[in-house]
């Protein structure tokens, strides 16, 4: 079974490792929708995968850590494209939500990274 639940963060980032004249090497925000997917056999008893409540448990202290901050600003998030956000968001949330197969960032409503582990 496959499930995923989504949140959303509001966050300024610059990308340092673009060209100068690229326009996202300097400072804008984003509204982004983090989607975590989880994979596992439904338990017999509860009828879950994994309780949606506890999945948001998990994700509550990274998002205290990314919502209205500057993610340049964030170890590891040096260079904030939506690809290393990805990768940053599951090797945090991982050790928490073991049956994590997949963390989606969406930087715009078009514009996304997916990553599914190493």
């Amino acid at each position: 079974m496959k499930i995923t639940q989504a949140f959303t963060f509001e966050a300024a980032h610059f990308l340092p490792k673009v060209a100068p004249s690229h326009r996202c090497r300097n400072l804008h925000g984003h509204s982004y929708r983090v989607e975590l997917r989880l994979e596992g056999p439904v338990d017999s008893g509860t009828g879950f995968v994994i309780d949606f409540f506890d999945i948001e448990k998990a994700f509550a202290p990274l998002h205290a850590q990314l919502d209205h901050h500057c993610l340049n600003e964030i170890a590891g998030l040096e260079n904030p494209t939506a690809e290393n956000i990805a990768v940053w968001i599951y090797e945090k949330i991982r050790p928490a939500l073991p049956q994590l197969a997949a963390v989606t960032v969406f930087e715009t409503r078009d514009c996304y990274a997916e990553y599914e582990g190493r």
